[in-house]
């Protein structure tokens, strides 16, 4: 019988990728086992935004709630570390909140000036006064009769491809990535603690894992994998649905977003830069497992009315892709609350078992929960976990400054392995955006022909497609245009003329061939 493994972590999302990462970065042997695709949940239809969060910033005052604020200067800092160790997928943002006279302007600036300080060392600059006309300029087709407002910075990242990255570093540090790879049981040995699992593979293979600790990281699903564990633990996951559109529209040509405070229903709206087009979220919908990612025409028109109030000029509101997913909200303890108003904090817990839940939390933050995670590991294997070795991120360089140095001299030798059309500027970008300053060596290895641009949306080529399939783990169409690329995230038509091509690219890289060809399907 093979040695049990140190930790066994069931999620593929941002917080099972976490753990796997920090356990890892710790030498501990571990797995991740993940039911369909690496991020294919939660974790990759968020509003891409690393943000303390200014609603929580104002319902702690407003409630006089510490634990809003410590959810809020928890994440800003989290938000510097990433947008340090990461400047290759994570940018800072600057947003516009409009206000309509003096004593919002102060309300806003003042709260805004708290947010800041809240940083500490970890700022990204300061909010600033905005000017009827500085404004209209960030925003040229907002709606008149605005007197100015404030702007602030947040961060702006690709959730699934750090989501992948955090994956694929653990796995060149010896973890095991098994997408594709669902759980059907746990296991336990004779004094009835948690000690493996069993799986099945999209081929129905099961496949036996021994382990000393086992990690539940299943964002909204936390609760089937605890209830497996013991049938009689109470559901503690509140699932709230947040849609997303993104116009074709570009609503913010100057690269400004506009932030939302307040909608009638008390609620914040986004409207960001995206690929060249405009990401509009988020709705707040109390909803079931199933109904989570499939967005409803009452949410979509509610986003859509919003946008004709805030823009009344635009006479077409084309949308090119929408999604939808759910958070995953610990339920408070005694009455229900809405879930506009549950704190995003996370809870690690064991069961008697043994079994160690991550739960709640929000992108933001999934470094400290996978921190507190590996506290709850430490306890299940009775030693204290080893200090934490370098390993950076894939596509990062050994330190911050050389990850930038490295990306600024990568840029030349992109602009001579590229070919020379008119996309050429953005390819480099984007390609720098997915690999950091491992592009320009992943293209020297790919033909002249699958260097050609495929996409007048986002310049995707064949190189990147079929690196996807063959070392990112993409099993499915789904996987390569909605999660490796962002395609089909922000233009679910051009995403489908590339469909026939990844399917065959699926089929030259898999072992069997598939039964029929893939779709694709941004509920998955």
């Amino acid at each position: 019988m093979s040695e049990p493994l140190d930790l066994l972590v069931i999620g593929g999302g941002a917080s099972g990728a976490s753990v796997t990462y920090e356990a890892a970065r710790r030498g501990l042997s571990v797995a991740l086992l993940e039911g369909s695709d690496l991020s294919c949940g939660t974790s990759c239809r968020s509003t891409k935004l690393l943000h303390g969060g200014v609603r929580y910033l104002e319902l702690a005052f407003k409630t006089a709630d510490p634990a809003q604020l410590r959810l809020v200067r928890e994440a800003l800092l989290e938000r510097g570390h990433w947008l340090r160790q990461a400047p290759f997928l994570a940018q800072r943002l600057e947003l516009a909140l409009p206000t309509n006279g003096l004593i919002g302007q102060l309300y806003y600036r003042m709260g805004l000036g708290v947010y800041d300080a809240l940083a500490g060392q970890t700022s990204i600059g300061s909010s600033r006064w905005l000017s009827k006309t500085q404004l209209h300029q960030a925003l040229p087709q907002i709606k008149p009769g605005l007197n100015g407002g404030v702007a602030y910075s947040d961060g702006q990242f690709d959730d699934a491809r750090l989501n992948l990255l955090l994956a694929l570093t653990a796995e060149q540090a010896g973890a095991q990535i098994l997408p594709g790879c669902r759980v059907t049981s746990l296991t336990k040995d004779g004094s009835g603690r948690i000690n493996g699992a069993i799986s099945m593979n999209a081929d129905g293979q099961e496949q036996r894992w021994t382990a000393r600790a086992v990690v539940n990281a299943t964002g909204i699903q936390a609760d089937s994998i605890r209830q497996m564990a013991d049938p009689d633990v109470p559901d503690r996951m509140l699932t709230s649905r947040g849609v997303h559109l993104v116009l074709r529209a570009n609503l913010c040509p100057a690269g400004v977003g506009l932030l939302l405070p307040s909608t009638d229903d008390g609620r914040v709206l986004f409207m960001l830069p995206f690929f060249g087009r405009t990401l509009v979220g988020t709705t707040d919908t109390a909803c079931s497992l199933t109904a989570a990612a499939t967005p409803s025409q009452d949410e979509r028109d509610y986003l859509l009315a919003y946008v004709r109030r805030w823009f009344p000029q635009l006479s077409d509101l084309d949308v090119g892709s929408s999604w939808a997913g759910g958070r995953p909200l610990l339920k408070p303890a005694g009455a229900e609350r809405d879930s506009s108003r549950v704190v995003r904090e996370h809870e690690v817990e064991t069961l008697p078992c043994g079994l160690v839940s991550v739960m709640g939390g929000k992108w933001t933050t999934c470094r400290p929960m996978a921190l507190d995670t590996l506290d709850a590991v430490a306890d299940q294997l009775g030693r204290p976990l080893p200090s934490p070795k370098p390993l950076p991120l894939l596509g990062a360089a050994d330190t911050p400054d050389h990850t930038r140095d490295q990306l600024q001299q990568q840029q030349q030798e992109l602009h001579t392995l590229l070919p020379a059309t008119p996309q050429r500027g953005a390819q480099i970008r984007h390609l720098q955006g997915n690999f950091g300053v491992r592009a320009a060596t992943l293209v020297s290895r790919w033909t002249a022909d699958e260097r050609v641009p495929l996409s007048d949306v986002i310049p995707i080529c064949r190189g990147e497609l079929r690196h996807a399939v063959k070392a990112e783990h993409a099993r499915s169409v789904t996987a390569v245009l909605a999660r490796r690329c962002r395609l089909a995230m922000v233009d679910q038509g051009d995403a489908e003329r590339l469909v026939p091509l990844v399917n065959d690219l699926l089929e030259e890289h898999q072992d069997t061939t598939p039964a029929g060809a893939d779709r694709l399907n941004l509920a998955l």
